[in-house]
């Protein structure tokens, strides 16, 4: 038994093909966005990417500090954790160097990390304030260190240079749930922040600290890795949990220079 097909004219097949297309489009969004009940983390792709910078908005004139990551000149924080690897140290601070990037001056940030008393990274990285209080990340000069050697400078990024895009590394007034990029700089680095909580108090070294803003940090290179980071009125970076080693902390142990 032979199945009749009514035959179509062209306008009706056209139609009907944009009709379902546009259902699959609908339906694909849904799906990535919702992650399909899949149990699955939405795709990365769904984050906006970060707007190209604009040099005029960061006059900063009127605007006040970020609190929860001041670019305070002098101001210096030092980490200490407990790594698979050995003894981390951090000494991060904020000198009184500039770095013209797209034309806004950023402030140059000096992070050192040593393993075991062996320096293994030196990093200025470069930040700026825009006139609504948000703090950007415009890229890093990294250097890597073996047996007290420059191996490789892997990791460093310029927004503006080869497609890279600055990112937002602190709001000026975080809300839970915003899902951002921190910097983008394609296949080379992508790390996203998801803010967690804004209102909770964490234990360090240096002291107890409320009002901190939690972040989620993860980033689609490296799927396994996964920070939780708090940020705290008038210190900035106090506190990061490492989930990806066994939920290493790494503590502000101590602080100066801050206003």
């Amino acid at each position: 038994m032979c199945c009749h097909v009514q035959a179509w004219d062209k306008n009706k097949l056209t139609i009907m093909t944009h009709f379902l297309k546009n259902i699959s489009i609908c339906i694909i969004t849904v799906g990535i966005i919702c992650g399909c009940d899949s149990g699955t983390t939405p795709e990365i792709t769904t984050i906006p990417i970060p707007d190209p910078i604009d040099a005029s908005n960061f006059s900063q004139t009127g605007s006040s500090v970020n609190t929860l990551f001041p670019l305070t000149v002098g101001a210096t924080s030092r980490f200490i954790g407990q790594t698979t690897g050995g003894l981390e140290e951090i000494l991060v601070e904020v000198t009184d160097r500039k770095k013209l990037v797209q034309g806004v001056t950023t402030t140059v940030i000096r992070d050192r990390v040593w393993l075991d008393g062996e320096l293994i990274e030196d990093t200025d990285d470069w930040y700026a304030q825009d006139n609504d209080g948000n703090v950007w990340y415009l890229g890093e000069d990294v250097k890597n260190y073996e047996d007290g050697i420059l191996t490789d400078r892997a990791g460093s990024w310029e927004s503006g240079v080869d497609g890279a895009l600055a990112g937002i590394i602190m709001h000026a007034q975080p809300r839970v749930g915003t899902i951002y990029y921190q910097e983008y700089y394609r296949g080379e680095a992508e790390d996203v922040g998801e803010v967690l909580a804004i209102s909770e108090t964490v234990d360090v070294p240096y002291g107890t600290q409320t009002g901190c803003v939690k972040t989620e940090d993860t980033t689609p290179l490296e799927p396994d890795v996964l920070e939780y980071k708090y940020f705290c009125p008038g210190l900035g970076h106090a506190l990061t949990i490492d989930v990806t080693e066994g939920n290493t902390r790494f503590e502000l142990v101590d602080a100066s220079g801050y206003n």
